[in-house]
């Protein structure tokens, strides 16, 4: 359905407590919002003009300016002690950051940036657009308070804001990014399957069994436009095949892609989808499952139980429930790598696990960087190699791991991060 403002008083100024207390969402209206992050930077524009020695009076149409959107679940928001109104206990912030305000002049050629955002990543420049009770994988409610954000936004695309900055009237246009979802949110904005799909990846067509074969070499093919004829095909089916062909022909998108999001990589996640997966490969170097056919629960156990032991004796790192950020960037060391090689019983496979966190510790800088190509252009430079060799490991010396399957962002990190930065 084509949801208009659901609002039409939102952009208002009002305090937060006028909201009755069975609200289960509060958004501003995107244009009043953007007007109001705008007029934040106008000395910021200003002194860009100034540096880039432009004539302030003529400066007055061409602005550009770039928006990153986010959206995200925020997990338990549940009241500690009651008496509030019963409203579902998790919730969804949906919130834009102003990248970058460009000018196209008439002398110069191409743009000229006025204003960079020096943090894009710090919740400081993240402007809250809507907050909602609502859990992010309830779909049906979810695209129900999000339809008119992007109702709004379409039709901004097409409009010009004019705006008093400095004192002069300007027309800013505005471009989009859907750059900061996690991979969740992106499957469910995107209209693909759930992360335990076999279509592993949020970015290319590859199924997890191709994955681990060919670990690196994958393009970035899916986008918005082609997920929307797909969910087409699959709704009509017009070639009349069974729910397996059809579910290959339109590679696991089986619902209706809601929101545009560009092929990115949630760093975060990232960082603990792969220390996950070199926790799992500690245990079984400490076990030395290679030799095994399949060790017994108990087996396993011991063997997790002596790496927590040895991670809390040498580097103090408490074992925890679920991976979280914290623990990753601890294990993700050379010093942990060390640490569990004193239980790795033979030389070789010691060898094998530290090349292993070498070239993952020189990959890692790249995806976490704001800006690679400023940050570490070595790293960046030496990105395909050190994925490359690190995919020529798991496939040989750890293979018993890899075989016929491998992790979503074990996939992103070996495959996509140098075209994700290039884009």
């Amino acid at each position: 359905c084509n949801v208009g403002i659901i609002n039409g008083l939102s952009g208002w100024m009002s305090s937060l407590d006028d909201a009755p207390a069975d609200t289960i969402t509060r958004r501003f209206r995107y244009d009043v919002a953007l007007v109001s992050a705008l007029k934040d930077l106008e000395e910021d524009i200003m002194e860009g003009l100034r540096d880039s020695e432009l004539d302030d009076s003529v400066c007055t149409s061409g602005f550009s300016v770039m928006i990153k959107e986010s959206c995200d679940g925020m997990g338990d928001v549940s009241e500690k002690h009651g008496g509030g109104p019963a409203v579902p206990e998790k919730a969804v912030r949906f919130s834009f950051t102003v990248m970058s305000v460009t000018l196209v002049t008439d002398d110069k050629e191409g743009e000229v940036t006025i204003f960079t955002e020096p943090k894009p990543n710090s919740e400081l420049s993240c402007k809250p657009l809507c907050l909602t009770f609502v859990d992010e994988s309830d779909h049906e409610t979810l695209t129900a308070i999000l339809a008119p954000i992007v109702a709004e936004r379409n039709a901004m695309k097409e409009s010009r804001l004019i705006l008093s900055i400095g004192g002069l009237p300007r027309s800013f246009r505005f471009h989009f990014r859907g750059t900061g979802y996690d991979e969740k949110m992106v499957r469910e904005m995107e209209g693909l399957e759930a992360s335990g799909s076999t279509y592993v990846c949020t970015l290319c067509d590859t199924t997890r069994s191709e994955a681990s074969k060919n670990m690196v070499l994958h393009s970035i093919t899916r986008n918005h436009e082609e997920n929307l004829e797909r969910y087409e095909i699959w709704r009509k089916n017009p070639y009349s095949e069974s729910v397996d062909e059809l579910r290959d022909r339109v590679k696991g998108v089986s619902a209706k892609p809601f929101m545009e999001t560009q092929p990115t990589l949630d760093a975060l996640h990232c960082d603990i989808g792969n220390a996950t997966e070199f926790y799992k490969i500690f245990q079984d170097e400490i076990g030395e499952v290679y030799t095994k056919v399949n060790p017994s629960r108990e087996e396993r156990r011991s063997w997790r139980t002596a790496l927590d032991k040895q991670l809390r004796k040498t580097l103090r790192l408490k074992p925890v429930m679920r991976m979280n950020g914290n623990y990753a960037r601890r294990l993700m060391t050379q010093e942990a790598a060390e640490a569990v090689c004193e239980l790795v019983p033979t030389e070789e496979r010691r060898e094998a696990l530290r090349e292993l966190m070498r070239l993952y510790l020189q990959m890692k800088p790249v995806w976490r960087a704001t800006c690679p190509a400023k940050e570490c252009p070595d790293q960046l430079c030496r990105y395909s190699f050190n994925s490359q060799r690190f995919a020529d490991l798991l496939s040989s010396t750890f293979k018993y791991r890899y075989n016929g399957k491998i992790t979503n962002y074990l996939h992103k990190t070996l495959a996509h991060v140098p075209e994700i930065i290039e884009r």
